[in-house]
């Protein structure tokens, strides 16, 4: 008996547009994202790794393969260790009593208190202040003549300092700066993750008799360690590519230096310096690759450490 040839039905064009919809709709959502990343992200990357190995300048036509030479003498550059150094110094002071301080107002901006919404919103006054009237301000309070810090200081019998010739005194200028403008930031996000915190767990440790500090180093805190290791994140990239504060707390034509003798230059300021003054491109970049790795490397240790910090408490 010969074989009956079955030819399945044919499948509707609309189940086959369901299907194809199904499978290709999710990367389709996905797509901006990895399209917007390749663009701004991925080709500049690459881009800055190439210009580095080459020593390509406006002022010569002629750009040259020089390989890791720019590597080799970016190791041996006694400017850029110092503003590493700058870099790095006003980091930790901008950075550590930041988020202390974000904390510790986070804390106190979750309580029932009359008029509390009115604080919430005074803290982020900062966030929208210009960073141009901010270091016009803060220059004013750190000047050496008539500053108002010199004037209190004066009055408390300790001499006045001259807070753009020496180094230290620079650095906490400059991190006074950010940590106005962004204590109120951080602190805002500390309070929307502290609001997230179910209220039974201050519940049963009231009744078990754990007082308020008690109550935030042992439920507040811990909770809080993702949004913690996230702010940690941010701000270390913040701080690394400080620019802002340190050009505009000098002025006139060499504010790209960071003061006379470079005593507040950071490494973003001393990659546009080399760029538009030097007009060394493929040295810049070699200086934007290793301010990136830089900026890897303190992130990565600051995520371990916090995650150190909470695990032995």
């Amino acid at each position: 008996m010969a074989a009956v040839d079955v030819k399945s039905p044919a499948v509707p064009w609309r189940v086959r547009l369901a299907r194809l919809d199904r499978m290709g709709s999710p990367y389709l959502y996905v797509a901006p994202f990895f399209i917007l990343f390749a663009v701004f992200g991925l080709y500049p990357l690459g881009y800055t790794g190439a210009l580095a190995l080459t020593d390509q300048s406006p002022l010569d036509p002629q750009t040259s393969f020089v390989g890791l030479d720019n590597f080799a003498t970016l190791a041996g550059d006694p400017k850029f260790w110092t503003a590493v150094r700058n870099t790095l110094g006003m980091f930790v002071l901008a950075t550590v009593p930041q988020l202390l301080l974000a904390l510790a107002l986070a804390n106190w901006l979750n309580r029932a208190l009359r008029g509390i919404g009115l604080f919430r919103i005074a803290v982020a006054i900062p966030i929208v202040t210009s960073t141009a009237v901010v270091a016009l301000v803060f220059g004013m309070f750190f000047a050496r003549d008539y500053g108002l810090v010199n004037w209190v200081l004066e009055g408390v019998g300790i001499g006045g300092i001259d807070w753009r010739a020496e180094r230290y005194a620079a650095w906490v200028a400059i991190a006074s700066m950010v940590d106005w403008r962004w204590t109120g930031y951080n602190a805002l996000i500390y309070l929307a993750a502290m609001q997230a915190i179910p209220r039974n767990l201050y519940e049963v440790a009231e009744i078990d008799g754990a007082s308020r500090t008690r109550q935030f180093w042992q439920i507040t805190v811990p909770l809080l360690q993702p949004t913690i290791i996230f702010t940690v994140i941010i701000s270390t990239i913040g701080g690394m590519q400080l620019f802002v504060e340190p050009l505009l707390f000098t002025s006139g034509a060499g504010a790209l230096s960071g003061g006379t003798l470079g005593q507040f230059q950071t490494v973003t300021m001393y990659l546009v310096q080399t760029m538009r003054a030097y007009h060394q491109w493929g040295y810049a970049a070699a200086i934007a690759l290793l301010l990136f790795g830089l900026i890897v490397l303190v992130s990565a240790v600051n995520f371990l450490l916090v995650r150190r910090i909470r695990g032995e408490r």
